[in-house]
């Protein structure tokens, strides 16, 4: 893949840039403590992405940090801890609290200068703007699903993407390069519409996939790296 030949880089933001599974593994503290002393992580993440998959597709047009507070709820019923509604809440709100990724501030700083780069990302605006703190880069659009009324991997979301960037920077499909994680809610539906795309698979080396589900059909990817420091590997001898 000539890396050179694309002029904007789309992004998933939770679970590329920021560490969604750190976040929400310490979010999930507190409603753990209560009751839930044989749940570890691993576990605890794939039940939390089966129920907000689940969740999505039952209420696309809930803003995200809502939808994440009804998450909690469930997740409380389902490993029947009794908590007070004030902890659902605290979950919802828990986004700006999500690390980043030690590389994504360099690696963003690096493309900028090179490419226009753009948000496509499950959350709403407010949430994402305490994200983008942590990531210290100012993008050239950001599409949420807020905007866009439906979550990933709706096909929706991503034919919104190519529509977008070719009315608002005048870019074709062709010109467009999308970096994920998530096969089943990024490299799926992302390979469905033609675009190209690179796997950052923050969980290389881990069993499962975490709070990510597995989707039913392999997707063909362009390229498999494990963080975006190699991403800056590859483009560096790409352009030598």
């Amino acid at each position: 893949m000539d890396l050179t030949s694309f002029k904007v880089l789309t992004f998933d933001v939770y679970g590329t840039l920021i560490d969604w599974e750190t976040g929400i593994w310490n979010a999930l503290q507190p409603l753990l403590s209560v009751g839930g002393a044989g749940i570890g992580r691993e576990q605890a993440l794939k039940t939390f992405g089966r129920i907000e998959t689940a969740q999505q597709r039952q209420t696309p047009s809930l803003r995200y940090s809502t939808l994440l507070s009804v998450v909690h709820a469930r997740l409380a019923t389902h490993w029947d801890i009794a908590v007070h509604a004030d902890l659902h809440e605290r979950f919802g709100a828990s986004v700006p609290d999500w690390p980043a990724f030690p590389d994504s501030a360099e690696a963003l700083a690096y493309l900028k200068r090179r490419y226009k780069l753009v948000v496509l990302s499950n959350v709403d605006a407010t949430s994402f703007a305490a994200s983008n703190r942590k990531l210290g880069v100012a993008f050239d659009a950001v599409y949420t699903a807020e905007e866009i009324g439906s979550y990933k991997p709706d096909p929706k979301n991503f034919s919104f993407l190519v529509a977008r960037l070719q009315q608002d920077l005048g870019v074709t499909r062709s010109e467009i390069l999308h970096i994920a994680q998530s096969l089943f809610h990024d490299h799926v539906p992302a390979e469905r519409i033609g675009l190209a795309t690179i796997w950052i698979d923050r969980r290389f080396g881990k069993a499962g996939s975490g709070a990510t589900p597995m989707p039913e059909i392999t997707p063909k990817v362009g390229k498999r790296l494990a963080s975006l420091a190699e991403l800056i590997d590859v483009h560096r001898a790409s352009s030598a």
